[in-house]
């Protein structure tokens, strides 16, 4: 490995010259600098990370707050990372990716040793119990999902509520009135996670403004369980004739189990994914959808996080719009003539 003396010898420079160069703690002329700087790239010289995070009090390391939920989409969940990831790298920061649910116990491990000097939060819960931690500790962090109570918090999301009246507007344009919403596993519901709490408050605020039924049943996802969901439904409601699905393993149960009883789609029914962009493409009937914008929110999260340790930022909620995709699985209600 490559020393600071190395380096120094190597440019004809004194090592302390070599450290105001890498921290920038002194002004070091344009030739010097560049003299360096070149002999750093010659030599393939690496800073050593403990070391310069005890000279600088800073480690250049964000914190990644993921956990993988076996009853969460897990491509959504790391595409975001990924997003965060190479985000941070472009501003100097690497990152430290936390899976495990360990809810509180996880922030004062990362804020008590120092591991990272910022933090990024995703699957938020509308009362999570890490916020009273993020807040007490002045932290820089940045949350990727939206709390009951945003205060002294930023946060970066999609606007799932939104996204819960566009889906319902589609539908409700194409003479739909029984509409039935395949939501995600129960529990995500019982954790009272914002995304799908949220889109859920859009979904029914939106349906009783225009006077449809709408009926939520949540679903494990798999063709079992989507079996049961289904039969369900159609006992309940048969007269359901658009479905809106928040739920990316129920997606080609449900089409499936449409097709083996008979029902086309959209002749005889309608269908709205919440889902990444390539699910509702690849889909085996082209879905209309409201894409999930992973990387969007990633990169947002990050650039949000950059301002707050650079002391530009304050606290606030990024909600990106909801843009809905019209595909091949929305048509006209059965019966229905237009307005």
């Amino acid at each position: 490995m490559v020393t600071l003396a190395e380096v120094a010898q190597h440019a004809g420079v004194s090592a302390s010259t070599v450290s105001y160069v890498l921290s920038g703690k002194r002004s070091i002329s344009t030739t010097t600098r560049q003299r360096v700087e070149e002999s750093i790239r010659q030599l393939g010289y690496h800073p050593n990370a403990g070391a310069r995070a005890l000279a600088s009090s800073r480690s250049n390391i964000v914190a990644l707050m993921i956990p993988l939920r076996t009853d969460m989409y897990v491509p959504v969940m790391m595409e975001i990372a990924i997003a965060v990831a190479t985000t941070a790298r472009t501003h100097g920061y690497d990152v430290l990716l936390l899976t495990g649910e360990e809810g509180p116990d996880a922030v004062r491990r990362v804020t008590g040793s120092g591991l990272a000097e910022a933090m990024i939060v995703m699957d938020v819960e509308l009362d999570d119990e890490r916020l009273p931690l993020l807040r007490a500790t002045g932290q820089p962090s940045v949350l990727i999902g939206l709390p009951a109570d945003t205060s002294g918090l930023t946060c970066v999301d999609l606007d799932f509520r939104a996204t819960g009246a566009l889906c319902v507007e589609h539908l409700a344009s194409l003479g739909h009135r029984d509409i039935a919403v395949i939501g995600e596993a129960p529990a995500v519901y019982e954790r009272h996670t914002g995304f799908a709490e949220r889109t859920l408050e859009g979904l029914r605020a939106r349906a009783r403004e225009l006077g449809l039924r709408l009926l939520h049943r949540p679903c494990e996802g798999g063709y079992d369980a989507m079996a049961l969901t289904l039969s369900r439904i159609f006992d309940e409601r048969p007269g359901t004739t658009g479905f809106v699905v928040q739920n990316e393993a129920a997606v080609e149960p449900l089409l499936a189990l449409l097709r083996q009883q008979g029902r086309a789609v959209p002749e005889d029914v309608s269908v709205v994914a919440v889902c990444p962009e390539q699910v509702a493409a690849q889909a085996s009937v082209r879905l209309t959808s409201v894409a999930v914008p992973a990387q969007e929110m990633g990169r947002h999260a990050v650039e949000q996080l950059v301002a707050k340790l650079g002391g530009r930022a304050s606290d606030e909620v990024v909600l990106l719009p909801p843009e809905l995709t019209v595909r091949a699985s929305t048509g006209p209600a059965p019966g229905w003539t237009g307005p």
